[in-house]
């Protein structure tokens, strides 16, 4: 079985990205191939799947995979800067180039120079961005801010998203000519309800894994509760799986995982099964249905309750995208990322490399 996880790291118990990633089903066997084939170039490479679903994980495979190997591998969250400090961060600044900057700084095309920069939630930078990012890809080279001196880079460009960005394009979201300079090569990454053969797999890795952290013995799994876990459509993807199987293990009995031990989200199981309407109801009166149930089931507090699932239900209906969350609820991004993190959708996470930090492992930002 080809097993792909991430370096450790202390940041992973927060994060919302995938640790491992398997290729058992045929659909996922066929990904391979295809990494197998494009990984030895030097193509810019796009790849397109839901949160969860372990981009960086291929990611990382097509950097092995290459001539790039022996170099590093920079791992940047492109929806973790503010949309101030988001040049400074990529392309790096000279001292007194803005407030606070002490000192000059490598941008993270600088740091990966030699290997492979993976650019994830690439649909999240601000157009003024792109604009610079595409010349940085055409032109090999990057200027910091505050500075007019050129620095030459060596850096494969990976980038991934789980938005559409046809529709983005479109909607004016995202530049034209730097999607078709990123999508030399394309890779989809299907969601784990669509590549059920990857589940059970995956499933045991994670026994394994956690079986070692807990100090277990041998653990298996019943009949019955392999076919819930291939049954269940797992919104939340492999990172969703990893924890139901890290609290399977806290509460099952004799090393025996039963169907019962097996909590999965109920509030996500409504989602996906959402309840017929009646005939000819229209939204705003299934709406204030379901608010008169509220209103009798609920004590109290009801104002943030609902306002934090409004949030909550919108931002996983955008794919974990911010911009569009905000568009869709008429928010601005800064105050729907401070309440996505509030009720903890979001986690910030920053970790720069130390000294002893090896060439070929990641540096992260993520939230």
């Amino acid at each position: 079985m080809q097993l792909l996880t991430l370096p450790p790291s202390p940041t992973l118990a927060t994060s919302i990205r995938a640790t491992a990633q398997v290729f058992e089903d045929p659909r996922s066997q066929a990904l391979l191939a295809h990494v197998q084939q494009v990984a030895p170039s030097e193509a810019s490479v796009l790849i397109i799947g839901e949160t969860g679903t372990g981009k960086e994980l291929v990611a990382r495979h097509i950097h092995n995979l290459s001539g790039r190997r022996a170099g590093p591998f920079v791992a940047v969250n492109c929806g973790a800067f503010s949309e101030s400090l988001v040049e400074a961060e990529l392309f790096g600044h000279e001292k007194g180039a803005f407030t606070g900057a002490l000192a000059a700084k490598a941008g993270w095309f600088e740091e990966a120079n030699g290997g492979t920069l993976f650019l994830d939630e690439i649909g999240d930078l601000p157009m003024a961005i792109q604009v610079k990012l595409l010349r940085v890809l055409q032109e090999r080279e990057v200027v910091r801010l505050g500075s007019r001196k050129s620095i030459p880079i060596n850096v494969r460009v990976v980038a991934a998203t789980n938005v559409q960005l046809d529709k983005a394009i479109g909607a004016g979201h995202f530049r034209e000519d730097l999607y078709y300079r990123l999508d030399v090569v394309s890779l989809q990454l299907y969601p784990l309800r669509e590549r059920p053969g990857d589940i059970l797999p995956l499933t045991r890795h994670f026994i394994k894994t956690y079986c070692n952290r807990l100090g277990y013995g041998e653990v298996r799994l019943t009949s019955q509760a392999e076919r819930k876990l291939v049954d269940y459509s797992w919104p939340g993807n492999i990172r969703e799986l990893e924890n139901v199987i890290h609290h399977t293990l806290l509460v099952c009995r004799n090393g025996l995982v039963e169907e019962d031990d097996l909590r999965l989200s109920s509030l996500r199981i409504e989602r996906q099964e959402q309840p017929q309407a009646t005939h000819g109801e229209s939204a705003d009166e299934q709406l204030l249905r379901t608010f008169h149930r509220l209103f009798e089931e609920q004590a109290g507090g009801l104002h943030e309750k609902v306002e934090d699932s409004l949030l909550r239900a919108a931002y996983r209906f955008c794919h974990c995208n911010q911009v569009r969350t905000a568009s869709l609820l008429g928010l601005s991004r800064n105050v729907t990322r401070a309440r996505l993190i509030a009720i903890g959708e979001l986690v910030v996470n920053r970790r720069r490399p130390d000294s002893n930090t090896h060439p070929g492992q990641a540096l992260q930002l993520s939230i």
